[in-house]
């Protein structure tokens, strides 16, 4: 992938349980990584260019889970039932992010 990337990328491994126009919260996926303009998330649930999701990510603060809007932007299968998906937000929230952020550089 070309990296033209603003913002820097850093690791977030957590639980998240994605929604998108067709259902309920539910389908489960795994955080993977994240910067202010997205993230990368990893499922066996295959999803396509250009859908809209809300992520509710579980961190390990305490607090009510996160949740993450945004829209595909690229899928990659890593074998065949495993997909990495990029997920950009539609809308750049840095105090958002920051709890996601100050709960990885720790």
């Amino acid at each position: 992938m070309d990296e033209r990337r603003f913002f820097e990328r850093f690791s977030s491994r957590y639980p998240a349980r994605i929604k998108d126009s067709r259902e309920e919260f539910g389908a489960r996926f795994h955080l993977r990584e994240a910067s202010a303009e997205g993230v990368r998330i990893r499922s066996t649930e295959k999803v396509f260019n250009n859908d809209s999701l809300t992520l509710e990510v579980k961190l390990p603060d305490g607090h009510d889970p996160m949740i993450l809007k945004g829209h595909v932007v690229w899928t990659k299968n890593q074998d065949s039932k495993v997909w990495d998906i990029g997920l950009k937000f539609h809308k750049i929230r840095l105090m958002h992010l920051s709890r996601l952020y100050s709960l990885a550089v720790k």
